[in-house]
């Protein structure tokens, strides 16, 4: 009688095990790849070159992941240890919150929702379970909570004080990493434009419109409909501006895209893809969006991955670079690795110098390097998160126009 019972006992042990025990680790570790190919030799000009630079990163998503971001990790592509090792000086954190069943490039309806059950079994607060605003706040103070525990190790970005402070103690030995806050689609407002001010309050400094489907902002190039902007997302653009919270149009439709552009008072990045021209693929940048990026002063993040640049190989990442610098100069590209995003890679954050040996390969200069590592999501950052009624110039921004 006995063994009627505990068989199954044991049978939803094991399950429970299994569910909250292995599959988040299994996940991660299957979707976020690095794929084995050979690398780059990487020679001592470039390695000298390479720590020299103040690099940044406008996109990953590292904080969806059960684990803890300063602590080694034996998956994925990103945490503190990996980036001191690279050398980067400021990473941006996207808070990714919603995922569409069957998500795919072309098309995605926003009435379904596969996160959850991620959620869930990574323990997450059950406030987070149903309600994408939650979720952010949750990254928000889980990105707190590795701030404490690194112990100066990573700091906080949110303003232009505290990037000043982070520039000045990473340029010592063994510097700090920068942490700056975003959010991949602002379907987390849950149609409330009270919600921006409590994104902003928790640290959030950028923000895309839109992820992988239509919201009630504006049209996404893997929507149904792929509108563009609506009112209310005419009103967020507005207030993101006002507040100091640079505007992203990574996963934009193209009317998204155009209606940005044709409002914008600051600097717009697109923080992590590619550009048409090098590949094909729905979700990069045309050369006339590329010029609208550069007259509003902002920057275009090139991904590692293959729906972005086609490829893995640092090589394919040059390429699009130097597309970019010929269409409308150095100062308008920058990097947007999309690292821990269920993106496979060649290199991981560890050996960023890949990137820096290749743009030497392609005959950049170390002043157009340093530009592209870092220098001009630098200048964008600084710009982007000064509230606009206290830019000197008294609201016009800093856009080129």
């Amino acid at each position: 009688m006995r063994k009627r019972y505990w068989i199954p006992l044991l049978v939803v042990a094991l399950v429970l095990v299994g569910f909250f025990g292995v599959l988040p680790g299994y996940l991660e570790s299957s979707m976020n790849r690095i794929d084995g190919k050979p690398l780059t030799v990487v020679s001592p000009e470039a390695a000298a070159l390479h720590r020299s630079l103040h690099i940044v990163d406008l996109h990953s998503d590292s904080l969806m992941w059960g684990r803890e971001i300063t602590e080694v990790g034996e998956r994925g592509h990103e945490d503190l240890p990996r980036l001191t090792a690279g050398n980067v000086t400021l990473q941006v954190f996207a808070s990714t919150t919603k995922t569409p069943k069957g998500l795919n490039y072309d098309s995605n309806p926003s009435d379904s929702d596969v996160l959850p059950a991620l959620l869930i079994a990574q323990r997450q607060p059950y406030a987070t379970w149903f309600s994408p605003l939650q979720r952010s706040l949750f990254h928000a103070a889980k990105l707190d909570h590795s701030v404490w525990l690194s112990q100066g190790r990573l700091l906080k970005v949110t303003d232009q004080s505290s990037l000043d402070r982070l520039l000045g103690k990473h340029a010592r030995a063994n510097g700090p990493v920068g942490a700056m806050l975003s959010i991949e689609g602002l379907h987390d407002l849950e149609g409330k434009a009270e919600n921006l001010g409590k994104l902003y309050a928790a640290g959030f400094r950028m923000a895309g419109l839109t992820h992988f489907f239509d919201n009630e902002l504006a049209g996404s190039m893997h929507g149904e409909k792929k509108g563009g902007l609506t009112p209310f997302g005419r009103q967020i653009v507005v207030m993101m501006e006002d507040k100091g919270m640079i505007v992203d149009i990574a996963h934009c439709s193209h009317q998204c895209v155009a209606d940005v552009l044709a409002m914008a008072r600051r600097p717009v990045v697109s923080s992590h893809g590619g550009v048409q021209a090098t590949c094909q693929v729905n979700r990069n940048l045309t050369d006339d969006e590329i010029r609208g990026v550069a007259q509003t002063g902002g920057v275009i993040g090139i991904g590692y991955w293959d729906a972005a640049i086609c490829d893995t190989s640092p090589r394919a990442v040059a390429k699009a670079i130097r597309y970019v610098r010929d269409l409308v100069g150095i100062d308008y590209v920058a990097l947007g690795s999309d690292y821990d995003g269920a993106t496979t890679v060649r290199f991981d954050t560890s050996q960023l110098v890949q990137v820096t040996q290749v743009l030497l390969d392609e005959g950049f200069t170390p002043q157009e390097i340093r530009a592209v590592m870092g220098g001009n999501a630098l200048r964008v950052i600084r710009a982007g998160v000064l509230p606009l009624r206290a830019s000197p110039s008294g609201g016009g921004g800093s856009a080129k126009r």
